[in-house]
């Protein structure tokens, strides 16, 4: 909800959380057109699942179709159908394809045809009940065909294949289900070597060859995300499915940073210091003493922990900024706070004063990627996790320039 619409007891919410997550939006739109002119061949397809990648749903989804996306992508269906009823409600906005594609036996598939949202279908049970939904409503259901090439996640395996095809091509016979795409997924695009992409494009095709002799003309064949897409134009087919890139990370950081792959980060993470004070040479910190002073120094308390998102993996190891030097978390990450020994020499830090935890590194802040690789996890993670309670300001061109949202 944005600022303006928020009411005054919201905004004072707002005002009174000592941490916030400030959102470029024109970096979100700036990363679409870098993905776009390396696939210069397909549409984007951005995808927005996870409330943005921890960016927020409507502004990124927004500011990604500024950049050049015509669709948009999201796994839930609750997701898809808030992003739809979201975009409708501004007038004058594009009106993006949405795919959706997670759901069980007996999702409410009626609503996403009402809402005018792509579904997919890695089973005939999948198929049967969009029939159903599309007989309900009275209206054609646009599918996707998913096909599993070696993720061994979603899609038909090649055995059972056929009997998704039947399913689809009786449905479509009926009129109640156009197959509009078919689609899988890459394992290890990150990989930049490994013989197992070229394994699934190659297996991608003997499927799309299935799904033509069965009588069904598929309009969009996608396959690459983040990697696929920056890293093997073979893999770009109609459409890509850029994720992690549209928030301007990496998706292969072993092999190219964001700022070589001309991507901007588009999340800063920071928090004002709830309380600094001196402490004395041997010092237990935090939970469990895991850590403890080993001069006079000062401390600071950082308002952030795991409820707010803050790996708990990243005690005694996460990077942060305060003062324009560099410091991490000492002891152990709490539910609510941090703690950051700030040194013998840094008495004029005073509560208030801001900490980052990351941003693009311009500053020489840290990143994301460093926190993901102190934690021993991945970027994705670390933006994805960032907690509800942490207010989000978006800055940059879109709708949202320069308003607080509250997830």
């Amino acid at each position: 909800m944005a600022a303006a619409d928020a009411g005054p007891d919201a905004d004072d919410g707002r005002a009174a959380h000592p941490a916030r997550a400030f959102v470029d939006l024109g970096a979100i739109a700036h990363n679409v057109q870098v993905l776009r002119a390396a696939a210069p061949t397909a549409a984007v397809m951005a995808v927005v699942k996870a409330d943005g990648y921890g960016h927020g749903l409507l502004p990124t989804a927004r500011a990604a179709l500024a950049g050049g996306a015509t669709w948009l992508g999201v796994a839930q269906l609750a997701e898809a159908l808030t992003l739809r009823a979201g975009l409708a409600a501004q007038p004058g906005a594009p009106r993006p394809r949405i795919l959706t594609w997670l759901y069980a036996p007996g999702a409410p598939l009626h609503l996403a045809l009402e809402a005018d949202l792509d579904l997919s279908a890695s089973a005939p049970w999948a198929v049967a009940e969009i029939d159903r939904a599309a007989r309900a409503t009275g209206r054609t259901a646009r599918v996707h065909l998913k096909v599993d090439t070696g993720m061994g996640r979603g899609g038909a395996r090649p055995e059972a294949l056929a009997d998704l095809l039947a399913a689809a091509g009786a449905a479509a016979a009926a009129g109640t289900v156009e197959v509009v795409g078919v689609w899988s997924h890459l394992a290890c695009a990150d990989e930049v070597d490994n013989p197992a992409t070229a394994a699934q494009v190659a297996a991608f095709g003997e499927a799309l060859a299935r799904v033509e002799a069965a009588g069904l003309h598929p309009q969009v064949r996608h396959l690459a995300a983040s990697a696929g897409t920056l890293f093997h134009p073979g893999t770009h087919f109609d459409l890509v499915r850029p994720g992690i890139a549209v928030y301007g990370l990496t998706p292969a950081p072993d092999v190219a940073d964001a700022a070589a792959l001309g991507l901007r980060p588009a999340m800063r993470l920071e928090a004002r210091l709830a309380l600094t004070k001196p402490a004395p040479a041997g010092t237990p910190l935090s939970y469990g003493h895991t850590a403890r002073t080993t001069t006079d120094t000062h401390l600071g308390v950082v308002p952030l922990g795991y409820a707010d998102g803050v790996p708990r993996a990243a005690s005694g190891a996460g990077p942060l900024q305060v003062a324009g030097r560099r410091y991490h978390v000492a002891g152990r990450v709490c539910m609510d706070q941090v703690v950051v020994d700030l040194g013998p020499e840094s008495a004029a830090v005073r509560a208030g004063d801001t900490a980052v935890l990351f941003g693009d590194g311009a500053a020489g802040e840290p990143t994301a990627e460093d926190w993901a690789r102190v934690c021993g996890t991945i970027s994705y993670e670390i933006v994805t996790r960032l907690g509800a309670r942490v207010p989000r300001e978006y800055r940059g061109a879109g709708p949202d320039d320069g308003r607080a949202e509250q997830p």
